[in-house]
């Protein structure tokens, strides 16, 4: 796996006499940057777009041309390690982290051993969970070089997004693919809340790259589930999938020591699970002073 690390600079702070390491994503080019996004994050957008004016404007012969290609492109085979295509995710990652800008927070980055597997639960899931990224292999920020984020299988189904975030080292967040990227020596990224989790959002208490719409009811629900995907409508500046420039800032906690346990039973699953609550609210209350939040609540439903 290749790694990039010549568009970022890294200072160490104290942290209640814990020494901790921030990566900060150096700003750049502003056309650069809002190209990066616009890749990243606007093939949703452009899918919508196309399919619209497929119907609205080109004749019958023309549109099934069109819907055969979108489909084709579907189903085809995607080389996760095409040279074109990390080169276009690394330029991606580059001016990404610059854009908002970024900054992320390790609390003890030495705890963390490069030949080992290791699980992040990033919260929270948000319109989408964008600050992902700079955890990314191709961001260079973590000691890591072999690292996964675990995305609705819907992602994998929807021409260019699947092309573009697949060689940003996303891939399907099944049972068996989770298993198999561990047992290769892959850490892998999961959002716990996942498509269920964006049915919780509001508007006072998410992040504000974004700004969005969603409907609600029991039957948009199940068909989410069904798709494993939550229709929302979201939007950033003049109207396009670029989001607003707000500072982003992502905290990495020390890890919590597990013993390998092939077959845990429920309760040994609740154990942990509330283990990693209970880590996720101290690492919340300690450090939102200081990215100038000391007001804000966290809400775990």
């Amino acid at each position: 796996m290749e790694t990039s690390n010549g568009n970022h600079k890294s200072s160490s702070v104290n942290a209640r006499d814990d020494e901790m390491t921030v990566f900060r994503g150096k700003p750049s080019s502003t056309l650069r940057e809002i190209t990066a996004l616009a890749i990243w994050l606007g093939g949703i957008h452009f899918n919508a777009v196309l399919v619209i004016a497929t119907i609205v404007f080109l004749p019958k012969s023309l549109a099934f041309v069109v819907f055969g290609l979108l489909v084709l492109l579907m189903v085809i085979p995607i080389n996760e390690k095409s040279k074109p295509g990390r080169r276009l995710a690394r330029f991606i990652c580059k001016y990404a982290c610059g854009y908002f800008p970024a900054t992320l927070y390790v609390e003890d980055i030495k705890a963390f051993n490069p030949d080992q597997a290791y699980v992040f639960g990033y919260e929270p899931h948000s319109v989408l969970p964008i600050g992902v990224f700079s955890l990314a292999d191709l961001t260079g920020f973590m000691p890591l070089t072999k690292i996964k984020v675990l995305a609705s299988s819907a992602v994998f189904h929807t021409p260019f997004v699947r092309h573009i975030w697949t060689w940003l080292g996303l891939t399907p967040a099944t049972r068996k693919n989770f298993k198999s990227l561990l047992e290769a020596g892959y850490s892998c990224i999961v959002i716990p809340g996942g498509v269920q989790e964006t049915f919780l959002m509001r508007h006072d208490s998410e992040s504000n790259v974004y700004k969005w719409w969603k409907p609600s009811g029991k039957l948009i629900q199940q068909l989410a589930r069904v798709l494993k995907f939550t229709p929302v409508v979201f939007w950033g500046i003049f109207g396009s999938p670029v989001p607003y420039p707000h500072p982003m800032h992502i905290v990495v906690g020390k890890p919590i020591e597990l013993k390998r346990n092939p077959q845990p039973t429920t309760e040994e699953v609740n154990e942990i699970h509330s283990k990693f609550v209970e880590a996720m609210l101290e690492l919340f209350e300690k450090h939102k002073a200081m990215v100038g939040q000391a007001d804000l609540q966290l809400k775990i439903l």
